[in-house]
This record gives C-alpha cells, sequence and structure tokens, in this order.
C-alpha cells in the first residue's frame, strides 16, 4: 500500500474552534494537495456555541474534500471522533487535533509503519528519546498528564509512554472496528482506543513525532481531570486490565538515544 494508491481520512474534533481551525484546515487541505494524496477531512462540530460549523461550510467552498458533520449537544471529543471515524471511508484514517499541536507533516513519520504493514495503528509520542517538544505544554498540565499516565499504568496497561497525544494514524477497518466498539465520550478515550486495539490483537506502534504547545485548551485542570480518571475505571470495567497481556508485535520506535 503506498500513500497514492489508497484514500487518506484526516478526522478532526472541534469545539468553539472559529478562531483556531481555519489555519489548520488550510495547512492541512495545502499539505495534501500538495503532496497529490487523495483524501477527504472530516470536521465534527462538537455543539459549537460559535461560528464554527458555518466557518467550516464556508472553508468547504474552497477546499471540496472538507466537510463537516454536526450536532448540537457537546458530547467530547471521544464522541465526536467516534462520529468522525465511523463516517469515514478512507484506507487509512488520521486523527489530529484541531489545533495542529503536531504538524500535519508528521504524517510522513507514521505513514511509513502503517504502510509496510508494520502495525495497524501508529500513536504520535511526545515522551520518547527522539520526540521533538519545541514548546512545552504549562505545568500543570504536564503534571496531570504524569498523574494521569500513572493511573493508565495502575488501572489498564503499561505499554506506551504517551497515550494521549492526538495525533493517531489507523489502517481504515481497524479504526472503524475500534471506534465502534468505543464507550468513552470525552478525553481519555485515547486509553480505550489503545487498549482495544491491545484486546482485538492489532499491532500498535509508538513514533517521536514533532509538537508544539498551542494556546486555548478546552481542558480544565480539575473538571477534566476527576472525569478521566473516572472514565479510566470505566475502560477497566469495559476492557479489563491488559497490564499483564503482551501485544504481538507491539514497537516502540526511538525509544533509544
Amino acid at each position: 500500500m503506498t500513500a497514492h494508491s489508497c484514500l487518506i481520512s484526516v478526522v478532526i474534533a472541534a469545539y468553539n474552534e472559529e478562531k483556531r481551525l481555519p489555519e489548520s484546515l488550510r495547512r492541512i487541505g495545502a499539505y495534501l494537495a500538495d503532496k497529490k494524496l487523495d483524501h477527504e477531512i472530516i470536521v465534527v462540530d462538537d455543539g459549537s456555541t460559535d461560528g464554527t460549523a458555518v466557518m467550516v461550510e464556508t472553508m468547504a467552498a474552497r477546499i471540496p474534500s472538507l466537510r463537516c458533520i454536526r450536532y448540537q449537544c457537546n458530547r467530547g471529543k471521544g464522541r465526536a471522533l467516534r462520529t468522525g471515524v465511523l463516517a469515514s471511508r478512507g484506507d487509512v484514517v488520521l486523527v489530529s487535533d484541531a489545533d495542529l499541536s503536531t504538524p500535519i507533516e508528521e504524517l510522513e513519520v507514521l505513514w511509513p509503519i502503517v504502510a509496510a504493514g508494520r502495525c495497524e495503528v501508529a500513536i504520535g509520542s511526545r515522551a520518547l528519546a527522539l520526540s521533538k517538544i519545541i514548546k512545552k505544554q504549562p505545568w500543570w498540565r504536564r503534571g496531570m498528564g504524569k498523574v494521569f499516565n500513572r493511573a493508565v499504568g495502575l488501572l489498564v496497561m503499561d505499554d506506551f509512554s504517551d497515550t494521549q497525544c492526538g495525533f493517531k494514524l489507523f489502517a481504515g477497518p481497524a479504526a472503524r472496528k475500534l471506534f465502534a466498539e468505543a464507550r468513552i465520550d470525552r478525553f481519555a478515550y485515547d486509553v480505550e482506543i489503545l487498549a482495544l486495539a491491545k484486546k482485538n490483537g492489532f499491532r500498535i506502534a509508538e513514533i517521536p513525532i514533532k509538537w508544539v504547545n498551542a494556546p486555548g485548551s478546552k481542558v480544565h485542570p480539575v473538571i477534566d481531570s476527576l472525569q478521566m480518571l473516572k472514565d479510566l475505571v470505566r475502560v477497566r470495567l469495559h476492557v479489563g486490565s491488559l497490564k499483564d497481556c503482551p501485544q504481538p508485535g507491539c514497537e516502540e520506535v526511538g525509544a533509544e538515544p
């Protein structure tokens, strides 16, 4: 499978992203067009109260591959991505944050691993030796991440250094199967998807990427932290503990300096 022989779906969850999303969509559209890749860009408006949906629909007149799915109530990032992935048609599916904290060009880092058949899921990681962090998160976000990662290791699995990076590439059939089985609607969706991938026997590669913190995070340090811990318990009940379950073919790329 080569990039030019398949359809690539890019799925983005958006909640009140009227200001940050236009530049991201221009960059994604220009990059995919420049590479002459057959693609679709799906934005799921997760109940925004600003002009996000109207902006996306307006931009779709200039980017024919772009479409918007919208619903009225805010349901969470996990629900939005699930909606978008299940509506996708791609042979491969890229899930990306609306702010492009991981530049779209990093697709070229994840793509060869999936295209070569070495894995069905390639996840970008900010925590490996070769990861390039251009601008760090605020101290409180880094602290939240460390506590959350420890909780993931205790409750669900300890295979990955960074489950929460929002840049993940899936083989299309695997993506649609995993998101169809998922139940977590908010920020802990990443853990559930990886746990389901492991449970289903899909191979997962953790790959160092370039990452830059973007202002305007929608994460609330208290409310969302409590919700994510609650959702980890739900993942444990739904999927079970996978700490002692080996992942066939799991690889960590760039773990050593």
